[in-house]
């Protein structure tokens, strides 16, 4: 059984790690990625779609890619800070994941991994000035992107706690926080996002949605 994935982004923390996970699995035949960056930093690799494009607002243009691909990938993830403010926040983790369901909808593609957040609610109170309040509502309303605003036949809602970023080398507190599951390294998100993904043909009618809330339920997919 195999896969042809698509994936949006492909050069953050963890959607880099996917995207090298996705490369050297044999079940993978074909990785597209779409982003604003090329997704290995000049290096080449023969599964590799790499389309670079100059605004992820809108996606039409990149319409041939998404075509005859199995899995979608959203790794999209930012915060205020590096957005530059409330609307570009929910501009970026609300407006391109939209837009991003809406090509991978219209390209009949079935399965979707998402990537959100512990707490996520679209039905939240907010208001642009207190971020917390914000975060948790509109990766709430990302959720919804791929649950109710288009229709895919299994979709996977991934909602870690703290994320672990990775350094060039491992940090002294990896065995810790792996012991005590108090942080999530994003290479293990990655990880379970695609062992996830390669069952997705196999689910039955009770599991064509599937939320794996918290770092303990995302660990043990990934460890199973």
């Amino acid at each position: 059984m195999s896969y042809s994935a698509i994936v949006i982004g492909g050069t953050g923390a963890t959607g880099k790690q996917l995207v090298k996970l996705l490369l050297r699995n044999k079940k993978f035949t074909s990785v597209t990625s779409v982003g604003r960056r090329p997704v290995l930093d000049g290096a080449k690799n023969d599964k590799l779609i790499d389309v670079v494009v100059d605004s992820m607002a809108d996606l039409s243009s990149t319409k041939e890619y998404w075509n005859k691909n199995d899995v979608f990938f959203n790794c999209i993830g930012t915060t205020r800070q590096k957005a530059g403010g409330a609307k570009q926040f929910v501009d970026i983790e609300l407006g391109i994941s939209l837009e991003a369901a809406r090509m991978a909808s219209l390209a009949k593609i079935s399965h979707v991994g998402l990537i959100s957040a512990s707490g996520a609610n679209h039905k939240a109170w907010a208001v642009n000035w207190l971020h917390p309040l914000l975060y948790t509502k509109t990766m709430g309303q990302k959720e919804q992107t791929v649950i109710s605003k288009f229709h895919f036949e299994t979709v996977s809602i991934f909602k870690p706690g703290m994320l672990i970023r990775l350094m060039s080398k491992k940090e002294w507190y990896d065995g810790i926080t792996k012991r005590f599951r108090i942080g999530l390294r994003v290479d293990v998100l990655a990880k379970a996002m695609m062992k996830d993904a390669e069952s997705s043909k196999l689910r039955d009618e009770e599991s064509k949605k599937c939320f794996y809330i918290g770092n303990s339920k995302i660990m043990e997919l990934a460890e199973c």
